[in-house]
């Protein structure tokens, strides 16, 4: 059964109709369009809201009689007007395109007193897959198989000469093109209407059908209150759109400044996740990194830079995000150079930051890796210790006090040497993995030692697994696990606040 769209409560308004208060005016700078209503019929029910939950059936015919002039036909103007603007002030409070496409979705089956439909979005290469509301994945396939051209929303993201609507009163009618009317006839779909999603400015972003169960066709008041709706809310779902594509876009290109995937040594198996924050908030930007070396050691290394001058923040984030893409190519230099000695490398790496990175800081934890030997050496620069996971528990690797890169005039700090066992794992992690097991850095850093030393065995035992249970629990109440993908950058988990999230763990066979 199909469940009701979250519109089927109907709000309650409690802004007055006055000319200080229209009930077009959202608060967001959009208005809803100047209307020529026709003569009010009265409520379809109880509520703007009713036909999205009510039985399906087709709107009035458009031969109803029109109600009498005078107070009644203000009034149905008026709450007509209540109507739209209730419907456009729920999709303004949409957060991200998929919430808003449902309200869009719900809201105009509620307005032409439909049941079902789906949304496109026009993309360069097409269209992309559809959104539905009643119909699940396999009715939206097979809606995908009519050719757009002769499909419910033909000609509607068309740049130029699109119609206003594309009306199918009888879905099982000859003049509907026949792979539409065997897929109508297949899902149970009666009649449609579809409408563009358009702007001046970008033209057609999206088209919008919403299919009856019989044949039907809207009355002139819905069509028009349909058509209204959808010119209000099609700014409202470009600026969505576009929110979207450049988070998208800004975390494709921080990942490609991470590897793509992990090098495989004998006597030693990796995993890795990071969860970036959006660069909108983010006040910095992490990483990680593992280097097969020439004489088949490993070199493994996490660490983050911030900075961008005085007052950094979140505007500084896409430049910090670029210096860390920079200082981890000369990690890797510098790595393959004399990746033996990690204070030698570290020191490099201060050097260049200050020189070339004068305003920004970096901390990090780099570790050279014998896996014939299960010797790590390793040195740190401001960072949160690494962890050793062992048969017996979880502690901490002590690397010795330090400030972060490029904070003093000369950076110096002693390395540290330690021998693993085998089965043993070594976990690298940024801060913001610590400060969400904690209200405190040093109290988030316990609870992740914690973590890991009563993660199940199976789970201590395999880094994949041990990284995944780590994010989990430090995950918000409430908040859902961020998995990402095995050995590599991945996972879009919750939402990470200001800080990137990242571990990279190391298992000794």
């Amino acid at each position: 059964m199909t469940e009701p769209h979250p519109s089927a409560a109907r709000l309650r308004t409690t802004q007055p109709l006055t000319a200080a208060a229209a009930p077009g005016d959202l608060g967001h700078g959009s208005r809803l369009p100047l209307l020529d209503l026709p003569p009010a019929a009265p409520p379809a029910g109880p509520g703007p809201y009713a036909a999205a939950t009510g039985p399906a059936g087709p709107p009035e015919p458009a031969g109803a009689p029109a109600a009498e002039a005078g107070p009644d036909l203000l009034t149905g103007a008026l709450a007509d007007l209540t109507e739209l603007y209730e419907h456009t002030a729920l999709l303004a409070r949409a957060r991200g395109p998929e919430a808003a496409l449902a309200a869009l979705l719900g809201s105009g089956a509620a307005l032409l007193g439909a049941r079902r439909g789906f949304v496109v979005i026009g993309t360069p290469g097409g269209v992309s897959r559809p959104v539905g509301l009643g119909l699940d994945r396999s009715a939206l396939g097979a809606l995908e198989t009519v050719p757009a051209d002769h499909g419910p929303f033909g000609g509607l993201l068309r740049p130029h000469g699109r119609p206003r609507q594309v009306l199918h009163p009888d879905l099982a009618g000859p003049a509907t093109p026949a792979r539409l009317r065997e897929v109508a006839g297949q899902l149970g779909l009666g009649a449609s209407v579809g409408l563009p999603l358009s702007t001046e400015e970008d033209g057609p972003s999206a088209a919008a059908v919403w299919f009856y169960d019989g044949p039907a066709e809207p009355d002139e008041r819905r069509l028009r209150l349909a058509r209204a709706y959808c010119e209000a809310a099609a700014p409202l779902l470009a600026g969505q759109l576009e929110a979207d594509r450049a988070r998208r876009a800004g975390e494709a290109l921080r990942r490609g400044l991470l590897p793509d995937r992990l090098p495989r040594l004998p006597g030693v198996r990796l995993a890795a996740r990071c969860v970036p924050a959006g660069l909108d908030r983010s006040t910095g930007s992490d990483w990680y990194d593992a280097i097969a070396l020439p004489d088949g050691t490993l070199g493994l290394s996490v660490g983050s830079v911030s900075g961008d001058g005085p007052g950094a923040g979140p505007g500084s984030a896409p430049g910090a995000a670029a210096a860390m893409g920079r200082v981890r190519a000369a990690l890797r230099a510098y790595a393959v150079l004399e990746g033996e000695d990690p204070v030698s490398v570290l020191g490099d790496l201060e050097l260049l930051l200050k020189t070339t990175e004068p305003a920004r800081s970096a901390t990090a934890v780099y570790a050279w890796v014998e896996p014939d030997e299960r010797r790590i050496t390793l040195a740190g620069a401001g960072h949160c210790p690494p962890v050793l996971v062992t048969r017996h528990g979880a502690n901490f690797v002590e690397t010795s006090l330090s400030a972060p890169l490029g904070m003093l005039s000369c950076w110096e700090a002693p390395g540290v040497e330690l021998d693993a066992e085998r089965g043993d794992l070594l976990v690298l992690y940024t801060e913001g993995v610590a400060r969400r097991f904690g209200p405190t850095l040093h109290a988030g850093q316990s609870a992740l030692r914690r973590a890991a030393a009563d993660a199940p065995r199976d789970v201590r035992t395999d880094p994949d697994r041990l990284c995944a249970h780590l994010l989990a629990c430090s995950a918000p109440a409430g908040a859902p696990g961020a998995p990402g993908l095995p050995g590599v950058a991945g996972g879009t988990g919750p939402d990470t606040g200001t800080d990137d999230l990242v571990l990279l763990a190391a298992r000794f066979e």
